[in-house]
């Protein structure tokens, strides 16, 4: 079927069609144990999705802060799902900068709680001029 306006589409066939969700069912699990938001509330599957309706999915790490632009009944690629959505640039940030922490905390790298005292700096000179040592 062609995407169109007047489409009336459930809730988790929308999330399935535009690919935030693999399968319909890990949609359905989502919506049921409140993993998705629509105006602040938690949905049911078969809710209606309309136009301009303001979703908060939560995936693993990430969420995605949405406004429906386009509803869609079947699953498209993705080039042509993510016009049928506009994601909030706050969101987009956030969600970069979640994944760049993690890959830091792969990597094994952890922040500093606190500054280098005095001691901590020299030895932090010493290493960056190795020849000094």
């Amino acid at each position: 079927m062609e995407p169109t306006q007047e489409l009336k589409v459930r809730l988790d066939l929308w999330l399935w069609a535009t690919r935030f969700f693999k399968t319909r069912a890990l949609a359905k699990q989502a919506i049921e144990t409140g993993k998705v938001e629509i105006a602040g509330e938690r949905p049911k599957a078969s809710r209606q999705v309309k136009l301009g309706d303001a979703l908060v999915i939560r995936r693993g790490i990430e969420t995605f802060y949405v406004t429906v632009t386009g509803l869609l009944d079947q699953r498209v690629a993705y080039a042509q799902a993510v016009q049928h959505y506009s994601e909030t640039e706050e969101s987009v940030a956030a969600r970069e900068k979640a994944r760049a922490e993690q890959r830091a905390q792969a990597t094994g790298y952890r922040a500093p709680e606190t500054k280098p005292d005095k001691r901590a700096r020299r030895l932090i000179r010493a290493l960056g001029d190795l020849e000094m040592l």
